[in-house]
């Protein structure tokens, strides 16, 4: 994909979703932070589903430490590997209260430092609740960007720096939500739905369907 071609694939993707918004519930930077550590292998729509339940009665670090560990599991066991996820979030809720005065830190150092904080994880919150110009690539930003030439890597901090790279400055802050949401309606794993494809014209892919079931 050329720089010309980037330019028209994200002002096209702008002109269709001009304030594009990650789909997991929050109201504070803390539930963000919890609901995308409970988000990995899981869906939104998952995560979402318990978190509306568990953050009325727990949404900051220390009301999840006075839970307790099977306080917590009681709430988000409909999620997958939610025994960990438990474990995790408890034990970055401690360093939270511990070392942050129970404030999410603003650094990616400090972040990640979090048991359950992956790179991906602090990218999304760096991006989300601070505003900064991460890219959180999961596997629809990692389809996304090597069918369509956007930004070709073998794996998804390959992908990350490319896209670093490659996106302009103009659409840096909301091109992750752009493209999770790409991939995860429109160029969908099994069978991208490329006639109703925004961006097709701009798009490198060479087995584009030709039909939508």
């Amino acid at each position: 994909m050329t720089p010309a071609q980037i330019e028209s694939f994200f002002a096209t993707l702008k002109a269709t979703n001009p304030n594009p918004q990650t789909e997991l519930e929050y109201t504070s930077v803390f539930e963000l932070l919890a609901a995308v550590l409970l988000s990995a292998q899981a869906t939104d729509v998952g995560v979402n589903k318990a978190t509306r339940k568990l953050f009325p009665v727990a949404n900051t670090p220390q009301k999840i430490l006075d839970l307790g560990l099977d306080g917590l599991e009681s709430y988000i066991k409909t999620i997958g590997l939610y025994r960990s996820k438990a474990r995790h979030l408890m034990q970055a809720c401690r360093m939270l209260v511990e070392l942050h005065g129970g404030e999410v830190p603003r650094t990616r150092e400090a972040l990640e430092a979090l048991p359950g904080v992956g790179r991906k994880t602090a990218n999304v919150v760096l991006n989300v609740a601070f505003g900064q110009p991460t890219m959180a690539v999961d596997t629809h930003i990692f389809r996304v960007s090597n069918r369509t030439g956007l930004a070709p890597g073998k794996n998804p901090l390959a992908v990350e720096l490319q896209l670093l790279k490659r996106v302009p400055p103009a659409y840096a802050v909301d091109s992750h939500h752009w493209l999770i949401l790409h991939g995860r309606y429109v160029c969908q794993a099994r069978k991208p739905l490329c006639p109703k494809c925004a961006v097709a014209a701009y798009c490198d892919f060479p087995e584009k369907t030709t039909t939508v079931r």
